[in-house]
């Protein structure tokens, strides 16, 4: 497993306006909060057929592709390519379905759990061997009914559950950026501790 930082973070999700509030959109969430925190701006690359911010101070490229989730890989691959970026210098940031809402995950490789953005990444780079940050959006409960959930805004509640888990993710970046994966993964896999309730001062 690399040890070293990334060079290109991607945030999955659906281009245009009809699916920017949708749970599948959660990637793109998190990238548009990373590039702000680290002073970068998107612009569109027709060459990356993506958005793509460049944070030169961290090191980092950031790419939002634009070619819907099922041909993500193709973006990815672009400019990966041409800026010669091993599969395991990527960090792809996307929506997870097995986590609720408000919870983190992140790992090096390992299966795609039916995520079609994570299919054609690695269907086009050939490899599993990518670091994978995924944000909880929860399940709804019935596999029919799966598409019609991740192309849905979340609910109230759910909205506010995973912006704070993008907040916990974006606190996670000094060590993503120093390329300590260890700690990075300990404190995302971690549950935070649910604030102490504070006593009736009523008797």
């Amino acid at each position: 497993m690399t040890q070293g930082p990334p060079k290109l973070v991607v945030g999955l999700g659906n281009p245009g306006p009809d699916y920017a509030e949708t749970r599948h959109n959660a990637g793109f969430w998190f990238c548009d909060a990373l590039a702000e925190a680290l002073g970068a701006r998107f612009a569109a690359e027709s060459r990356f057929h993506g958005q793509v911010a460049v944070a030169r101070e961290a090191g980092v490229t950031l790419l939002k592709p634009m070619t819907f989730m099922n041909r993500s890989g193709l973006a990815v691959m672009a400019l990966a390519r041409y800026f010669k970026i091993p599969p395991e210098a990527i960090l792809v940031v996307h929506d997870e379905l097995d986590l609720p809402p408000g919870a983190l995950r992140l790992k090096f490789a390992g299966g795609t759990g039916g995520h079609n953005g994570l299919k054609d990444i690695t269907a086009h780079s050939g490899t599993a061997n990518y670091w994978r940050l995924r944000i909880g959006i929860g399940h709804p409960g019935d596999r029919q009914e799966v598409v019609n959930y991740v192309l849905k805004p979340p609910r109230l509640e759910e909205g506010k559950a995973i912006e704070e888990s993008i907040e916990r993710a974006l606190s996670l970046w000094p060590w993503i950026v120093r390329g300590d994966w260890a700690a990075a993964t300990q404190r995302a896999n971690t549950r935070p501790a649910a604030a102490p309730q504070q006593e009736s001062k009523t008797k």
